[in-house]
């Protein structure tokens, strides 16, 4: 049990460092190669970039914004695996995950390249996208999805096929991942404005979601909002330990 908790808190570490680290990119671009890509991208020059730079903007969007939720999967690898394994079955895990929402972006960020040419600076495609969210949000179907990013697969310790079935369950979490939460991801891309802020807003949502228990998909308005609670929680002990 303490070499458990001992793991998790240790991936919780790593994984919100490297959010962080990635947040930073995504804010302060250093290089000044991904600004134009990050933000505003439905703004009045998004018909001039080129797909790559948007394609390098989704990617570390993706990886600041989700990375956290990874954490329990992540120990759940780190867990069935042996200490010299825990590294490259970690990364094989995140690589196959990454791939799923790569391969989403590719499509949506098309899709929004040709929504950009009849919509410049237009909030008509996210109005529309945000009403969609709204009824996904609350659907079974979305938490059906929710349910199976709970379900975590057996992994095997040994050999080239640990590192397979790391990236397996990889996949298979993006994928759920994905089914829960593809329209919350792609509705800060369509804001011509406030871009930053709709990722912060989006991926509080999506981590509190993600950490509710299991339910019976079925319509309903749900919040979700375990993450909030566990905040004030903390809060509240900080300043009144009493």
């Amino acid at each position: 049990m303490k070499n458990i908790i001992t793991n998790t808190s240790s991936v919780t570490i790593v994984l919100i460092v490297l959010s962080f680290f990635f947040w930073i990119i995504l804010l302060y671009d250093p290089m000044h190669t991904l600004a134009e890509h990050s933000s505003h991208m439905m703004g009045h020059d998004m018909v001039h970039h080129d797909f790559s730079g948007l394609m390098v903007g989704w990617t570390l969007m993706v990886l600041a914004m989700m990375l956290p939720k990874l954490i329990s999967p992540i120990s759940h690898v780190c867990e069935k695996s042996l200490r010299r394994k825990r590294i490259p079955m970690s990364v094989c895990f995140v690589l196959g995950y990454a791939l799923i929402w790569v391969l989403i972006g590719f499509l949506m960020n098309s899709i929004m390249v040709l929504l950009s040419k009849q919509n410049i600076g237009s909030y008509t495609p996210a109005v529309v996208l945000g009403i969609i969210a709204v009824v996904w949000q609350f659907s079974p179907i979305k938490q059906y999805f929710l349910n199976l990013g709970h379900n975590h697969r057996a992994i095997k310790a040994f050999g080239w096929k640990a590192n397979m079935d790391a990236f397996v369950f990889g996949c298979e979490h993006g994928l759920w991942c994905l089914g829960s939460g593809w329209a919350l991801m792609w509705l800060p891309m369509l804001l011509p404005k406030g871009h930053n802020l709709a990722m912060l807003l989006v991926m509080f949502i999506m981590i509190s979601e993600h950490m509710e228990h299991p339910q019976i998909p079925r319509w309903g308005i749900d919040l979700r909002l375990k993450l909030l609670r566990i905040l004030k929680v903390q809060t509240i002990l900080v300043f009144n330990p009493n």
